[in-house]
């Protein structure tokens, strides 16, 4: 499990914008980029590129002086270059990525299982597996394709898909099975089972990202897309009606500078720079160790209400130790010590062997029974224990080992409701032991919250999203661990169907849902919720079910994907908003040069002082041109995320980027007109 933080591991990941090979390609691609097919998909764009069409034209008719005809067609071109590289900038970072992932699988062989012949083993291509193949993978091999575990366990390498050189252990029959195609066996033999078709696999998906070759606009995107040609059809009906207008005062309008006006008008900025936003925003959730099955996800998860977590493995570091015995009265402690221990002998999980340890610490004698039956615990009973000959040991919740006793004609006392309150208030887990129809007493199981959680939820209580905690502990523990940890809200003895019903809940209120998980039990939640979150040592159903992978298979990572898509937010937001501000600087550069020669008047709309008419022209396309590329390092790693209200973020940007936007272009085009004024003259 990666313990790096996501803002570090992107640093680490992604040192340089760009390197000199992708810099290269990525010049290639913005000229690739001009067929038409390509330019349509951006409304604005393809306006920039007629006009630099139309531009070209009047200058080559001679109907417009040489020089500033061509200087506006090649301003005007580069424009649209500038728009598709950086567009290109955001697919040539991934290009490196995708090559070190491909060679992961590269020539890959597979001993599969050949169930026909009665399981003999036979070679062949990992690109001929199909689902339900079984295949062995042995010590130093390459697993062939994506799987689950149905025999075995084994520890394996990630590094390659995740980049973490710590290894995991995988193992069947757990929530822990599941395997990626690539990744290495470093111990043992197991059996996988495979789950993904030629293609398919989580590789050929991480692969298909980083490239964009599959990224289809988000919902928000295409609004904006849609919203940003409604303004440039408005625009363009503008422009075109101005000579009419002009006509009716006697006013002759160069077509040149209206072709000028029309661009400068237009959104070019956030036009160009659409494209880059979104594919940065799922590198952004891949440098996470995120797999997001689309952009959508990544969006959604910036807008989500309310996060449904886990207790263990989440918010507390989920390893509870027995830290404590407390018998009833009347009750020996060492009796229950020793019936806690035997009860624990056969239980894998750490809390067992956790009381095991305590108990041979506190000096119990107890030997392992020679003839013993053993019961392993199961969410239906909510206890295990064990039988020797006539004696019946159980240890489990308190409610369900009351039932038990009274199965036996027993009663649980009075006392043992208090104890358990006691314990639960304190924030620790009651683990209540009986012996045959008496109750012994309570063993104390405590958890450590995590550090910075309680920090990591005020951020998110700022950002407007509430928190639930699901746990399967009582309702006094529960709160206890909530009060302690920050969380909004919780739910105590929770089972799977009470998470799927939470969702529902919300979202019947008008509320976005994320939730993390990791079993087949899971998936009907993860399918349910806007943004599900499986973890990449999970379960098929669970990874199928969810519309993000965490490639760590860390719970808390849910978090950091919320920041991710907030990010993603808060950066289209504000370069658009910078965009649209940028217009108003070049409406009174442009708008004096085309008229104030025939109407002196509209000088006094020349508050820059411009040089000249022609220079104004110049200077407005050339900052238009500029800002593009300017901008890409920011649309690329995103505007810098601070936790804040809705309300908050949208002061934030119409002061930084809306004032911005339109005091630095004033101060910009004066310092081109001038150069351009010393260079060429007025």
């Amino acid at each position: 499990m990666s313990s790096v933080p996501y803002q570090e591991k992107t640093r680490r990941d992604h040192p340089a914008l760009i390197d000199a090979a992708a810099l290269r390609a990525a010049v290639r691609d913005a000229f690739l980029k001009l067929a038409p097919q390509h330019l349509l998909r951006s409304p604005v764009m393809a306006v920039v590129m007629v006009g630099t069409l139309l531009a070209a034209a009047i200058a080559l008719a001679g109907l417009a002086p040489a020089g500033l005809g061509w200087a506006v067609t090649i301003i005007l071109l580069l424009t649209v270059l500038f728009g598709n590289f950086a567009e290109a900038v955001a697919e040539a970072r991934g290009r490196g990525q995708a090559a070190s992932l491909r060679r992961a699988r590269k020539d890959l062989v597979a001993r599969r299982i050949d169930t026909a012949s009665g399981g003999a083993e036979t070679q062949i291509a990992a690109a001929d597996l199909r689902p339900g193949d079984l295949v062995i993978v042995s010590e130093g091999q390459q697993i062939p394709a994506d799987g689950e575990i149905v025999k075995g366990l084994a520890t394996i390498n990630e590094s390659a898909v995740t980049g973490e050189s710590a290894p995991v252990l995988r193992e069947a029959g757990t929530d822990r099975s599941g395997v990626i195609g690539g990744t290495r066996v470093l111990s043992d033999e197991i059996v996988i089972r495979i789950t993904a078709e030629p293609g398919h696999s989580f590789l050929d998906r991480m692969i298909a990202l980083v490239e964009g070759a599959n990224r289809q606009k988000t919902p928000n995107e295409i609004a904006l897309t849609l919203l940003l040609a409604a303004m440039t059809l408005t625009f363009l009906i503008v422009v075109a009606t101005l000579p009419a207008i002009a006509g009716f005062v006697g006013v002759a309008i160069d077509p040149l500078l209206l072709i000028a006006l029309l661009v400068c008008l237009i959104p070019t900025t956030i036009g160009g720079l659409l494209p880059a936003i979104g594919i940065a925003g799922m590198n952004r959730a891949l440098s996470a160790n995120v797999l997001a099955k689309s952009g959508k996800a990544v969006e959604v998860a910036g807008d989500v209400d309310v996060l449904l977590l886990d207790k263990t493995g989440t918010i507390t570091h989920g390893d509870r130790q027995a830290t404590a015995f407390h018998p009833l009265a009347g009750v020996d402690r060492a009796q229950l010590r020793d019936a806690a221990l035997l009860a624990s002998l056969a239980d894998p999980t750490p809390e067992g062997k956790s009381i095991v340890r305590l108990a041979r610490e506190q000096g119990s004698t107890a030997a392992e029974p020679v003839q013993a039956h053993y019961l392993q615990f199961t969410a239906q009973t909510r206890m295990s224990g064990v039988d020797i000959g006539e004696r019946a040991i159980r240890k489990g919740a308190g409610d369900a080992i009351g039932r038990h006793v009274q199965s036996l004609d027993g009663v649980a006392p009075n006392e043992l409701a208090a104890r358990i309150a006691q314990v639960a208030r304190e924030g620790a887990t009651p683990l209540v032991v009986s012996e045959g129809r008496h109750v012994l007493g309570v063993v104390e199981l405590s958890d450590v919250v995590k550090h910075g959680v309680k920090e990591k939820f005020a951020r998110l209580r700022a950002m407007g999203v509430k928190t639930v905690m699901i746990t399967g502990d009582n309702p006094l523990t529960a709160a206890a661990i909530a009060a302690e940890a920050g969380v909004d809200d919780y739910i105590a003895e929770a089972r799977p169907e009470d998470k799927l019903a939470r969702i529902r809940q919300e979202q019947a209120a008008g509320r976005l849902v994320a939730m993390v998980g990791d079993g087949t039990n899971d998936a009907p939640a993860l399918a349910q919720a806007d943004v599900g979150l499986a973890m990449n040592s999970g379960t098929q159903a669970a990874k199928e079910a969810g519309n993000m992978v965490d490639l760590d298979s860390d719970p808390a990572k849910l978090l950091a994907v919320v920041e991710v898509g907030k990010q993603q937010l808060i950066t289209r937001g504000a370069l658009t908003t910078f965009s649209l501000a940028n217009d108003v600087s070049k409406y009174f550069a442009i708008l004096p040069a085309l008229f104030a020669a025939a109407i002196p008047q509209m000088a006094a709309l020349n508050v820059m002082r411009l040089s000249s008419p022609h220079n104004a022209v110049l200077a407005a396309l050339i900052f238009n041109a500029l800002i593009i590329p300017a901008l890409i390092p920011l649309a690329l790693r995103g505007v810098r995320f601070r936790p804040a209200s809705a309300t908050a973020l949208l002061r934030r940007n119409m002061l930084v980027y809306g004032v911005g936007g339109v005091l630095l272009p004033f101060a910009a085009i004066k310092l081109i007109d001038m150069a351009l004024a010393a260079v060429f003259g007025a």
